[in-house]
C-alpha cells in the first residue's frame, strides 16, 4: 500500500469517526457500520432524504412488529 493510499484511508476513517460523533449527538441510533453504509449509498447517488425516509419507515415497522410480539418472545 502506498503512503498516498494509506493517507486516503486514514482520512476516510477520520471522516467516518467525525460523522459518527455528529450522528451520536443527533441521536440517530445508527452504529458505525450502518452509518458507513448510508454514506456509501449517498456517495453512489441515493437521495439522502429518500434514504432517511426509508430508515424511518423501517424503524416504524420494526416497532409495530415488536409491539405485536408476546412479551419475552414466546
Amino acid at each position: 500500500m502506498s503512503s498516498r493510499e494509506a493517507d486516503r484511508i486514514t482520512s476516510a476513517q477520520q471522516t467516518l469517526d467525525t460523522l459518527y460523533d455528529i450522528s451520536q449527538l443527533l441521536n440517530t441510533q445508527l452504529d458505525k457500520e450502518s452509518l458507513a453504509t448510508c454514506v456509501g449509498l449517498i456517495e453512489s447517488g441515493v437521495n439522502p432524504e429518500a434514504l432517511a425516509a426509508v430508515i424511518q419507515e423501517l424503524r416504524r415497522e420494526n416497532a409495530a412488529i415488536r409491539a405485536q410480539s408476546p412479551v419475552g418472545g414466546k
